[in-house]
Parts: structure tokens; sequence; C-alpha cells
């Protein structure tokens, strides 16, 4: 069986293997609440002051409504403060005094996470960092609905077949 065709899932694997992989290293460091998610918004905010939801969204590279679900966890969890801006509609993340306390042990963290993710990307056949830049800037361009759609209308399901080398309907 193919498994080109459960990218997706497979992808969701690996995230999930990175993730806990990081998580579990929180744990061992005694923040065993602390999500991975945090940290770019800890190193942001830290580096270049308050910064709103959409400035967050635009440096990390993902969606605005990630950024703010991150965010309110972040404030349930005591870490940031949502101030308002100058413009009404916009909040301000600042740092509280409890995230200010473990940036030690979080630069300490980010520090051999990044070493360790180098490493980690020198070891594979190709650069999984330059291979998910070129999936995010095609998928930028032509959004995978789009992709989608171009396959249902031309009928290109035998061409796929041919491509893969399998009926999909025989994987079900």
């Amino acid at each position: 069986m193919d498994h080109r065709f459960f990218l997706g899932t497979r992808l969701r694997h690996l995230l999930d293997q990175l993730d806990t992989g990081i998580a579990h290293v929180y744990t061992d460091l005694g923040l065993p609440d602390f999500r991975p998610r945090y940290t770019p918004i800890i190193q942001l905010v830290h580096t270049h002051g308050p910064q709103s939801i959409r400035q967050l969204a635009d440096t990390i590279g993902i969606t605005h409504s990630a950024v703010s679900q991150t965010v309110n966890q972040m404030r349930r969890d005591g870490l940031v403060d949502l101030v308002p801006g100058e413009d009404a509609r916009q909040r301000l993340v600042h740092l509280t005094d409890h995230a200010r306390a473990l940036k030690p042990t979080l630069d300490a963290e980010w520090h051999a996470t990044n070493a360790a993710a180098l490493r980690f990307d020198a070891e594979l056949p190709h650069s999984l960092s330059d291979a998910v830049d070129a999936a995010l800037r095609a998928l930028t361009e032509k959004p995978m609905r789009d992709r989608i759609r171009e396959h249902l209308r031309t009928g290109q399901r035998a061409a796929a077949e041919e491509e893969v080398g399998e009926d999909p309907e025989s994987l079900t």
C-alpha cells in the first residue's frame, strides 16, 4: 500500500512525535503543563516587547486564530496579559512576572531544542525544514482545496491511480 495516500495522517504523527518529545523535556524541567507552542510567543514578546496577535501570527508564520487560541491558553496559565493597544480593537500581548521568571529555563530549552532540531534535520536525506518551507510556499500559491477541485473537475482519478500504482478504493 502506498503511504502517500495518508500524507496528512503521517504529518500529524510526525508533529505529535516532535511535540511529545519537547513536552517531556518541559516535564523534566519541572514545567509539566507548559506547551511547546508557548515558547515562540514568549521569545518574541521578550525580545521585541509587547506584540499584537497579528504581529505574532505574521512573525511565526501561523494563522491569527491559532495565535489567538494559544495566547488565550497562556493567559489562563498566567503567562501573558492582554492589554488594549492604541486601536481599541487591537490587543497587545505582555509577559507576566511568572513568564519572565521562567525565561532562563525556557532559554536553555530553546537553545537545546534548536540545536537538536538542526542535528535531526542534518540526519535526514533531505532537509525537513526546507521541505516544510517549500510546501507552505506551494500551498500559499495554490491551496490544497484548489488542487483537489482541479482533479475532481478534470476526472483525473485514473491518472492519480496510475501515478501511485493503486486504486484508492482498494484501500477501504
